[in-house]
């Protein structure tokens, strides 16, 4: 027994290492082997009876033959069954089971009496499956358990009966058939599993690439629609974002696809397709006109043109988008959506950079006559009140009354000259803050805690209202802001108190979709109707006491930082909204 144990040994040493299919395909292949062997033997079974049956001159199978093939049928049945249910030791049932098939192989074919080609072509097959499934150091122990098995039982038939050499021939010629079959299968087993290995980095590298290419999908800035077939079968979140059409975000499932099960896989498609149906409805809802517009461009045809949003009150996507139709390669169309914001503020901030490089070069051509004026005016008042009340012991005449009445006169006179270049100082300096900063350095600002501590150092003993619903993120020029915000409340404040004695602002903050909206609240009488379309325009004021910049400014800033600002006729207060993109999430207070 020792030397056997050794001889096996040293060829499990020195058989060539080899690589094995993956566990996935060794299941699927195990199975496929388990249901032959038990198909095989309970055909086998059937074909003996059958054949003595039908031959009524043969007697009845011998009872080592009965014996040997129920227990093949049985044990087939329970090894298929166990491998099907168990999932670990793969390799460790398939050997054992083929070396069942080996013994019991080699009992049909002594009571057989001699090899004959069923039984041959049976042997070949385990050995073909030993090679394929198994290590080749245990494919090799099989096939020389088979080569023993075979040429033993002939020299065992021999003695009991007689020797025949005829018989010892074929038995050697199956022996060699048997390593040829084995040499052969190893061969191919190994080319199969070289394919298996180059087709799993192939799909894992396609997987990655398919990852990135969503990563870079759902990061870009611009809409990215694929429609095929007259339906819609991508969308990114830009696409969303620039169409306000509302984002539900999809199943949570593993990234990597050896992660995944096929339920998972499953589950995520069905949500996708769900999801995509549901944007492709709104779609047809909200923008007909560009749903439409796609889907007549003809195939292979490209179409560049501009698409004018619907006006909305509670988004801060406004005015118009890009429209690119690329025809792709397997006939289905690229659409992609460019948001015309960034251009709008490049141009505003070359606006705001040109007027502020010219302001600074006539600020002080301006600002020193203006200051002579000024001064002039201010000591031309100081005579006149010196004049108006003269020494108590000074006498007064009819003469002095006209005198009195005309320095008084000038009095007034000298007032407005005063006060207008008190104006003219307060224009200079509104439109200096464009060249005091041409460009917007927008950072990250969370208003929950930004707002009140801005308040507190800008309106502190005014009646200001802050009302904060959600916690949410924008990017803005903190600067910036501020001078939007300090020109809203106080023209809030000041008409205010014109319709009130007791003035008071509110402000509400709050998201709509993926928007930040921030209400500036008073209860003036409001614009009126007429002047609604000069609201915003440079010197348009109702205010004898204001520059009509105030409004003009609010909104250039807000145009550099990508914000919109507008007036809400349809609230029943007075309200300016400041629409900004969220760059995270809102969540409730």
């Amino acid at each position: 027994m020792k030397p056997a144990i050794r001889f096996f040994s040293t060829i499990t040493r020195s058989a060539p290492p080899n690589d094995t299919l993956p566990l996935p395909q060794l299941r699927k292949l195990g199975l496929i082997y388990s249901s032959y062997r038990f198909a095989v033997s309970l055909f086998s079974m059937l074909m003996v009876y059958i054949t003595a049956r039908a031959d009524s001159g043969a007697s009845l199978p011998s009872f080592l033959q009965q014996t040997t093939l129920s227990f093949y049928v049985l044990l087939s049945m329970i090894l298929l069954g166990l491998f099907y249910v168990v999932n670990k030791h793969m390799r460790q049932q398939l050997a054992f089971g083929l070396a069942l098939d080996v013994i019991i192989l080699s009992l049909l074919l002594y009571t057989a009496g001699a090899p004959d080609l069923q039984l041959t072509m049976l042997y070949m097959v385990v050995v073909a499956a030993s090679f394929m499934l198994l290590h080749s150091s245990q494919a090799l122990i099989i096939t020389l358990l088979a080569i023993i098995f075979v040429i033993y039982q002939q020299f065992f038939y021999a003695i009991a009966n007689s020797m025949s050499l005829t018989n010892l021939g074929d038995a050697l010629l199956m022996s060699a058939s048997f390593l040829a079959v084995g040499g052969l299968s190893w061969s191919i087993s190994q080319r199969l599993v070289q394919l298996e290995k180059v087709a799993a980095r192939h799909a894992k590298e396609v997987e990655r690439l398919n990852v990135i290419n969503q990563e870079v999908i759902t990061q870009m800035v611009n809409g990215v629609i694929v429609i095929d077939q007259a339906h819609i079968v991508l969308a990114n979140l830009a696409a969303y974002q620039l169409l306000s059409i509302p984002h539900r975000p999809s199943l949570t499932l593993p990234t990597t696809s050896e992660s995944r099960t096929p339920n998972d896989r499953r589950r995520l498609d069905s949500a996708s397709t769900a999801q995509l149906a549901d944007f492709e409805e709104q779609l047809n809802e909200q923008h007909p006109q560009l749903l439409q517009a796609c889907l007549t461009v003809a195939a292979g045809q490209s179409r560049t043109f501009t698409y004018d949003l619907p006006a909305v009150a509670n988004v801060s996507v406004f005015g118009k988008l890009r429209v690119q139709i690329i025809p792709l390669k397997d006939g289905s169309k690229l659409v992609m959506l460019e948001d015309l914001r960034r251009e709008q503020a490049n141009a505003q901030q070359l606006k705001l950079a040109s007027l502020g490089q010219l302001t600074a070069s006539i600020a002080h051509e301006i600002r020193n006559p203006l200051a002579t004026i000024s001064q002039a005016s201010q000591l031309l008042m100081e005579d006149v009140v010196e004049s108006c009340h003269p020494p108590a012991n000074n006498m007064t005449s009819p003469a002095s009354d006209y005198s009195d009445e005309h320095i008084a006169a000038n009095h007034e006179l000298y007032k407005m000259i005063f006060s207008q270049t008190k104006r003219v100082n307060r224009i200079i300096e509104d439109i200096l803050k464009l060249s005091r900063q041409q460009q917007a350095n927008q950072q990250p600002i969370v208003l929950a805690e930004w707002m009140p501590a801005f308040l507190e150092n800008h309106f502190q003993g005014h009646d200001v209202f802050l009302r904060v619903k959600t916690q949410p993120t924008i990017s803005f020029d903190t600067h910036q802001l501020e001078q939007v915000l300090i020109n809203l409340i106080n023209n809030g404040l000041r008409h205010s108190s014109y319709a009130h004695p007791h003035a008071f602002v509110e402000i509400e903050i709050y998201c709509a979709d993926n928007d930040v909206i921030i209400d500036i609240l008073d209860g003036g009488t409001g614009v009126r109707e007429h002047d609604l379309p000069h609201l915003f325009n440079p010197f348009f004021t109702t205010d004898q006491a204001g520059t009509g910049l105030g409004l003009y400014l609010s909104q250039a800033f807000c145009e550099a930082n990508q914000a919109r600002l507008l007036y809400v006729p349809e609230h029943t207060k007075t309200c300016f909204r400041l629409i900004a993109p969220a760059i995270n999430a809102c969540s409730h207070v």
